[in-house]
């Protein structure tokens, strides 16, 4: 998945992926909860790979453009999203812009419910069990079919965590397991089965019941 600098002034909200149709409509990755807001915010931009998260990407690099239509596809690409920009109209031109990134700046992310949290600030949050700490958030992770084709929009984001001793813990970031976020003093506080942390470190996976 796409993770975001915290301190980044732009979020992505879709990766392009290839050509979709014939009239220049493009496929991407979404990274949004609200496709809608393509229709009530069309105006976007394109940037390369990466830009989001750089604290020294050059904004001339940046493009931008509008989204005229949008819609969400069935099956093999369910959980992605069709884009149709103005000003492109041909394959070719929908060619040209795979591998870019669609994003707004910050301050446009559309306003969450109480409770409820961005990746960009989940990123950099210390992560708690009960009162001890293991670790800090670096990454989240959305579960996807074993083909990697689509996301699998029932499983719960996996947090992925930056351990004291160097290594990455996989955690499910799941409201049965959360006691407190508290993003403006970066703290993730939760309750987590025992041995979890051990079962979900490098090399091993989660159960269908885990």
């Amino acid at each position: 998945m796409q993770s975001i600098d915290s301190t980044s002034q732009w979020i992505v909200l879709a990766h392009i992926l290839r050509p979709q149709g014939r009239r220049g409509e493009v496929l991407a990755d979404l990274f949004t909860d609200f496709p809608d807001r393509f229709a009530h915010h069309p105006r976007v931009w394109l940037a390369p790979a990466g830009f989001a998260d750089s604290k020294t990407g050059d904004p001339t690099s940046t493009q931008q453009i509008e989204v005229t239509e949008h819609w969400l596809p069935v099956g093999k690409n369910a959980g992605r999203i069709v884009l149709h920009f103005a000003g492109v109209d041909t394959i070719e031109q929908a060619e040209r812009l795979a591998g870019k990134e669609v994003i707004v700046p910050l301050t446009e992310r559309v306003p969450l419910d109480e409770g409820a949290a961005y990746i960009s600030d989940l990123v950099g949050c210390t992560v708690y069990d009960g009162a001890v700490a293991i670790g800090v958030v670096d990454s989240v992770q959305f579960p996807s079919s074993a083909d990697g084709s689509r996301r699998i929009e029932e499983a719960a984001p996996l947090l992925g965590i930056l351990s004291p001793e160097g290594d990455e813990i996989l955690i499910p970031f799941a409201n049965a397991f959360l006691l407190e976020l508290d993003v403006a003093a970066k703290s993730i506080r939760m309750a987590l089965p025992e041995g979890l942390t051990e079962i979900n470190r490098p090399g091993k996976q989660l159960s269908a019941e885990e």
